[in-house]
């Protein structure tokens, strides 16, 4: 049950213009704020392009991770944070299970799950 008072009553889920909550006016007065696009770039060249709401340039983020390769991005194109880039970078499942297993140990596992496949008849000979 929902509280009477909640939050949440009489908002949809991706409302468009006209469907305000209580709290804002209909005539769109303060509806949307002034935003900046702001642009990162790392040391392999990708570009990370974000919005901010339009703030002072001090409270604005000087480095972003690269959504690429994890990387540190900057705002100045130029000058890229080589010294803080990730030695390895992001990981697959499959590349963090090889750190934790030996390659006699993944043929131990998938004979073990073989075996029961095949004892449940599931799996044929």
């Amino acid at each position: 049950m929902l509280h009477s008072a909640s939050g949440f009553r009489g908002i949809r889920v991706g409302a468009t213009e006209g469907a305000a909550p209580r709290h804002e006016p209909l005539d769109g007065a303060g509806a949307r704020q002034p935003r900046i696009r702001v642009s990162y770039w790392c040391a392999k060249g990708h570009e990370t392009a974000l919005v901010f709401a339009q703030l002072p340039e001090d409270q604005i983020p000087g480095v972003w991770d690269c959504r690429r390769c994890g990387c540190t991005a900057t705002r100045n194109e130029a000058r890229f944070a080589l010294e803080e880039s990730p030695v390895e970078g992001f990981k697959s499942h499959l590349e963090y299970v090889k750190e934790r297993r030996s390659s006699q140990d993944a043929e131990d596992v998938l004979a073990g799950a073989l075996e029961r496949l095949r004892a449940g008849g599931t799996l044929p000979d």
